[in-house]
């Protein structure tokens, strides 16, 4: 009888990280194929978002009809540049619009002040000016006030009611400057011309809140003593200009197109305005 041999034990397979690494790999996979569905879904929404805003832009009248037609309207990425070129271009005639309006509104105004104040032009008591800011309405101290007091002047007051009658009319915002000479103040009440300045603009702003009726928020008050002059202060007759007190007209209440910080007006141009000083 034959005797069996021992069978041996069977060798250890070296290629057993396969399958583990081959379900890793189709892990991965389906990972990143969920990532792509996304991504895709994502991109035909942003299309139909794009086309809508495109559609209410056409409603709105902004666009007269739509620049391409056919199914390339519907493609995600031509629908965003499509939207993107809209887009600009429908800010930039809103802000032309914005603009022009405000333009037609400040000269309407121009035009009554010059009617409504044809005598204190004639004296030179006001001077009307437009710059970028606006439009600026220049009370000289001469008609309306005192030498050394920020009292506005009893007789004075009729042609400041005038104005403010035009600006009710008118949903602007304003901002009243006062500015002095560089002739030294020699006052018991006011120490130098800053205050002076400064109290002359906020009594026109109380004026235009509790005798006229103006909302509180059209209304800003700055002082600038000598330092904003419209002309030299080398003799008796150019200094006079420059003791006054401005009201800057900035556009349409509420307007983010007009400026509304006070400080900015320090750039504004001063002897290359247009200066209107008679009809």
């Amino acid at each position: 009888m034959t005797r069996r041999r021992p069978s041996q034990p069977g060798r250890a397979s070296h290629e057993r990280w396969l399958v583990s690494y081959a379900d890793f790999i189709t892990l991965l996979f389906a990972f990143f194929v969920v990532l792509y569905s996304s991504a895709q879904v994502d991109k035909r929404r942003i299309g139909q978002l794009a086309v809508a805003i495109q559609v209410a832009f056409q409603e709105m009248g902004v666009f007269s009809a739509p620049r391409t037609q056919g199914p390339m309207d519907t493609h995600p990425q031509t629908a965003l540049q499509a939207l993107e070129r809209d887009n600009t271009t429908a800010m930039a005639m809103l802000a032309s619009k914005a603009d022009d309006s405000r333009t037609e509104d400040l000269s309407k105004l121009l035009r009554e002040l010059q009617e409504t104040l044809g005598p204190e032009l004639q004296r030179n008591e006001v001077a009307l000016r437009s710059t970028n800011d606006g439009l600026i309405i220049s009370l000289r101290e001469i008609g309306f006030f005192e030498s050394g007091s920020a009292d506005i002047r009893t007789d004075s007051l009729p042609a400041f009611g005038r104005i403010a009658g035009l600006l009710s009319r008118h949903p602007c915002r304003i901002r009243i400057e006062g500015h002095t000479d560089n002739v030294p103040i020699h006052n018991s009440r006011f120490r130098d011309n800053w205050e002076l300045s400064t109290a002359r603009s906020a009594e026109l702003v109380r004026l235009l809140i509790t005798k006229y009726g103006f909302a509180a928020e059209r209304l800003s008050a700055a002082g600038y003593a000598e330092y904003h002059p419209v002309a030299s202060n080398e003799s008796a007759e150019t200094r006079a200009q420059n003791r006054r007190v401005d009201i800057v007209v900035l556009g349409r209440f509420g307007s983010e197109l007009t400026n509304s910080n006070p400080d900015e007006s320090a750039t504004r141009p001063t002897h290359e305005d247009n200066v209107i000083t008679k009809q």
